[in-house]
């Protein structure tokens, strides 16, 4: 169905679009967000320019959508435990989501989507690639969808965040890293759409075989995941915004703009269990 109220420029055959004819910074009508809600189990990200967002704006943004979630590792602004900031500089060792990934996808109930604002942008560069996890399911033999269909798989964040907090100088010794097992293939909860849910960033193993052939089929999915067929490339400008269905949609940050500047915040809306 056509939306009512938004505009919508598909950005790619299978994932993506562009939309106008909103103002994410003023409280949103009924229709609204109904129609983005639809656009976005439609293209499984959105992507918007020029909307300035402030801190209780974004956050309002989200709540549209769900209850807001709480990252396990990095803590928000004083007063904003919901907010989690996005900073990379001349100063930075890593930044945030160079590999492909599913944001938390550690925890057992992952989040359902998450909405990145930028306000400072690099001169060129620090785009952020996304990836239908749903149409690279459907690009799988019927033979491996067979094979995948039952098999589980561990998430952990041990290895991404003490990674991250060690280049970073943060001692976290004391701290217990979230852990979650998850369907190799889940059912997207309001599409039904079959999608493949492991990722680099934060799957560990399948389950129930043995190591060397879950080392060889994930290695495979992760390949398949990234094939330029399922994405969409989105360069960032100031105050520009991507809303994705973590559900569906994998993404990965590229740091090639070292020594600028790329700034921002991102809130996310809480998942139940995949199923």
């Amino acid at each position: 169905m056509t939306p009512a109220t938004i505009e919508i420029a598909p950005a790619s055959p299978r994932i993506g679009a562009y939309v106008r004819g909103i103002d994410l910074t003023r409280p949103l009508s009924n229709a609204q967000v109904a129609d983005l809600h639809q656009a976005l189990l439609d293209h499984g990200v959105l992507f918007f320019r020029d909307q300035p967002l402030d801190i209780d704006s974004h956050k309002r943004l989200g709540r549209y959508f769900g209850e807001l979630h709480i990252h396990p590792n990095t803590a928000g602004p004083e007063g904003h435990p919901e907010i989690l900031p996005i900073h990379a500089d001349a100063n930075s060792r890593m930044v945030s989501g160079e590999r492909w990934h599913s944001d938390v996808s550690c925890e057992a109930e992952p989040p359902l989507g998450s909405i990145l604002y930028l306000h400072t942008v690099p001169p060129l560069g620090g785009d952020t690639l996304f990836a239908s996890a749903a149409a690279a399911y459907d690009a799988l033999s019927p033979r491996l969808q067979a094979y995948l269909d039952g098999l589980t798989a561990t998430h952990s964040g041990e290895r991404s965040y003490r990674r991250s907090n060690a280049l970073k100088g943060i001692d976290d010794r004391g701290r217990v890293h979230p852990q979650a097992v998850h369907p190799v293939v889940v059912r997207h909860a309001e599409t039904g759409r079959r999608t493949l849910f492991v990722n680099r960033g934060f799957t560990v193993r399948i389950n129930d075989v043995p190591d060397d052939e879950s080392t060889a089929i994930l290695e495979h999915l992760y390949q398949h995941l990234a094939k330029p067929d399922f994405q969409v490339r989105f360069a960032w400008a100031p105050h520009s915004v991507a809303f994705w269905d973590n559900r569906a949609v994998q993404h990965q940050a590229v740091w090639d703009y070292y020594p600028h500047v790329r700034s921002g915040r991102r809130v996310t809306i809480r998942g139940s269990t995949p199923q």
